[in-house]
């Protein structure tokens, strides 16, 4: 139907693959071991989940049908049904896939699964076989994992950008929270004395230095919240799949940043609870 197509990755394979990817065959077999000639007429072909869905087949049901129109002059035979599995980024939602045996597409790659308990040995032996089979081309090779990474190179990037700019920014927070403690801590050195002789204990003073500067902490937490729901929320979206994000991680947040700040400022509220009360009420 010309109004209703689904692009459809192919990979040519052999009969291997559905087991070294550790794929789940849902229906079905893998394709089989054999070669198929360009004279041959029907191929075959294993589909994931979406691209039966599409053709309106159950896994079940989808054993044995054609997939029309998949490759050009071939009728392309359903042996086997796959789980949808992520062969991109996680950035687009999952399409159409088709491992098949059609001799019009090269087989350029071999995976190669690994013991990585000694990744050179591994190597070593995988290279002496790659040039006995084929002693005039150059090995080269590239794992997958890391291939994986460089799809998220720049969310990487992102992270550790907001990460450096993240510390600073709390350092910063830091010294001027530091700051305006020791300063008003001076300025209230007379009040701070008469409380002491009356009877203040040290946490009592702490506490009074402390709880304005926490209203601050609580409501820089309240503007800065919402705002950062929403830029989240909107990078988020950029991924067709992604995490939901949890009220609990916004509570953790404000809890750490009070905490910091909590700590930053007893250092100069104990110092000021432990000075003597005669030096701070003693006129010049």
């Amino acid at each position: 139907d010309s109004e209703q197509t689904l692009m459809t990755q192919t990979n040519r394979a052999s009969a291997e693959v559905i087991d070294l990817l550790g794929l789940n065959l849902l229906a079905g077999k893998t394709l089989p071991n054999r070669s198929v000639g360009k004279e041959d007429s029907i191929i075959q072909i294993i589909l994931n989940e979406t691209a039966v869905e599409f053709l309106g087949y159950t896994p079940e049901e989808a054993i044995g049908r054609e997939a029309s129109k998949l490759f050009y002059g071939k009728r392309p035979e359903i042996v086997g049904v796959v789980e949808d599995f992520h062969f991109e980024s996680f950035h687009k939602p999952i399409g159409a896939y088709a491992f098949h045996n059609n001799p019009s597409e090269w087989l350029p790659y071999a995976l190669v699964k690994l013991n990585t308990t000694d990744l050179a040995s591994s190597m070593r032996k995988v290279k002496s076989t790659f040039e006995q089979s084929i002693p005039n081309s150059a090995f080269e090779y590239t794992f997958i994992d890391e291939h994986l990474e460089t799809l998220y190179r720049t969310e990487q990037k992102v992270a550790r950008i907001f990460l450096v700019f993240a510390v600073l920014t709390i350092l910063i927070a830091c010294l001027g929270l530091f700051g305006l403690t020791a300063y008003t801590a001076e300025r209230r050195k007379k009040e701070i004395g008469i409380r002491k002789v009356l009877g203040a204990s040290i946490i009592n003073i702490t506490q009074l230095l402390s709880l304005d500067f926490l209203k601050l902490v609580l409501f820089a937490f309240a503007v800065a919240t919402p705002i950062a729901w929403y830029l989240m929320r909107k990078w988020l979206q950029d991924f067709a799949y992604h995490i939901e994000l949890q009220w609990w991680i916004f509570i953790l947040a404000g809890g750490v940043a009070s905490v910091i700040a909590l700590l930053t400022m007893s250092a100069q509220s104990v110092k000021a609870a432990l000075t003597n009360p005669i030096e701070s009420l003693r006129s010049e």
